[in-house]
């Protein structure tokens, strides 16, 4: 049986689950940024993209749990010191496998040779909502099919896509209740 939620989800006195997350920005350099599409595993026609990243594990540092996420995500090996930023953070509250769950996030960029993208690290959970992931030209991030996460994410990646002016965005709140 496969466990939806790892020990990162700590339920709040709200009696939502909440955990730390974070997630890169990868460009390549024509100008491409690396997404993953997902849906979800009750509704499989609702289907969102989003940026590679995860669940900060306990005591582990944001810019390490990137650069870990980001290598079991996609196969891209990068040390945490080559991610730029934090370039943004971000509270989400969303649903996932019939749960509504709070997500704080940090938001890394990085910029890499267009790679070869390897599944293979993927989690039980994430082999059952994830689709695929791909290279996709920054213009064209507004007509891609179904939500972005975040909701800002064409204007956000277009920002950064000639590199990181070290800024720290604070993205809105999003909640898809």
């Amino acid at each position: 049986m496969v466990t939806y939620f790892s020990d990162e989800w700590v339920r709040g006195t709200d009696g939502m689950l909440h955990r730390r997350g974070a997630r890169v920005l990868v460009f390549d350099a024509a100008g491409r940024l690396l997404l993953q599409r997902g849906h979800d595993i009750d509704d499989p026609e609702r289907r969102w993209w989003f940026t590679p990243g995860g669940g900060i594990q306990h005591g582990e540092d944001p810019r390490a749990a990137a650069a870990r996420e980001l290598a079991e995500e996609t196969g891209i090996q990068l040390a945490p010191a080559e991610l730029e930023g934090p370039v943004a953070v971000r509270s989400a509250i969303f649903d996932f496998a019939r749960e509504w769950v709070h997500q704080d996030e940090v938001f890394f960029r990085a910029t890499v040779d267009a790679a070869d993208l390897d599944a293979s690290g993927w989690t039980a959970v994430e082999q059952q909502f994830m689709l695929d992931q791909r290279w996709v030209p920054v213009a064209e991030i507004p007509a891609l099919d179904g939500e972005l996460f975040p909701g800002e994410l064409p204007t956000f990646a277009a920002d950064l896509l000639a590199g990181w002016d070290g800024t720290v965005r604070e993205l809105r709140q999003q909640d898809t209740r």
